[in-house]
C-alpha cells in the first residue's frame, strides 16, 4: 500500500491553512485511514480536535524527532493519507522538509493582493523541492472566495503566471468554517450546516486525485 502525503503550506498566516488540513484530512478519511501531523509550532491542529464538543474523527499528532518522506512512510505505513500542517514560515525546516516529503502540496491564497505578493518565493521553494523530490505536485487553492467579487476573479488572473496551477475548486466564505473550528470538529460533523462546504471539500478532493 502507498501512502498519500498530502502538504499544505503558506508562508504567511492567516490564510486559512490550519482549516484547510483539518476539514481536508477527515474528507482523506472516508477514502481510508488518515493521520492529521502538526508540524505548526503553534500547534493549532492539536488544539483543534483536543476542544472538540465531538470526537475529532482523524488522529492528530505532532512529530518530535527528525524525519524525511521515508520515515514517514515508515513510521506512519498503515495510513493510505499522511496530511502535513506546515509552519507559516518558509525559513522553517519543516517548510522544506515537507515539500521534499510530499506527493501533493496544497498552498490556500486568500483573494487579496497581499497574500498574492506574499507567494512571490513559493514557487522558486518548489522548484528547488522538486530537485530531490521529482514526484512533487503544487496547487494553488483560493480560500475564502465571495461569489460576486471582483477581486476573486483578478486573483485567479493574477496566480496564472505564477507557475503553479490553481485548483479549479474554490473554497467559499463560509461561516461554518469559522464555526467548526470554534466548535474543535470538522465541517463533515456538522450536518446540514456543513453541506456546502463538505461539497467543496469533496470536489477539492477529487480534483487533486485526478490531477
Amino acid at each position: 500500500m502507498s501512502t498519500l502525503v498530502v502538504a499544505v503550506i503558506n508562508q504567511k498566516g492567516g490564510a486559512g491553512k490550519t482549516t484547510l488540513a483539518m476539514n481536508l484530512a477527515v474528507g482523506l478519511a472516508r477514502r481510508g485511514q488518515t493521520l492529521l501531523l502538526d508540524l505548526d509550532p503553534q500547534a493549532s491542529c492539536i488544539q483543534w480536535a483536543s476542544q472538540g464538543v465531538a470526537p475529532f474523527p482523524v488522529p492528530v499528532k505532532q512529530i518530535h524527532k527528525r524525519w524525511d518522506g521515508i520515515s514517514l512512510r515508515r513510521d506512519y505505513r498503515v495510513y493510505p493519507h499522511l496530511v502535513l500542517d506546515c509552519p507559516p514560515s518558509l525559513d522553517h525546516p519543516a517548510f522544506a522538509q515537507a515539500l521534499r516529503a510530499c506527493d501533493i502540496a496544497l498552498i490556500p491564497v486568500l483573494p487579496s493582493p497581499i497574500d498574492l505578493w506574499a507567494s512571490v518565493r513559493l514557487p522558486q521553494e518548489i522548484a528547488e523541492a522538486r530537485k530531490t523530490n521529482p514526484r512533487l505536485r503544487a496547487h494553488m487553492v483560493l480560500n475564502q472566495i465571495e461569489s460576486k467579487s471582483a477581486l476573486s476573479g483578478a486573483m485567479r488572473d493574477a496566480l496564472a503566471g505564477f507557475g503553479v496551477p490553481v485548483l479549479a475548486c474554490d473554497i467559499r466564505r463560509r461561516s461554518v468554517y469559522r464555526s467548526s473550528a470554534l466548535e474543535g470538529v470538522a465541517v463533515y460533523q456538522m450536518g446540514r450546516r456543513g453541506a456546502a462546504a463538505v461539497a467543496e471539500m469533496e470536489a477539492l478532493i477529487n480534483e487533486i486525485h485526478s490531477s
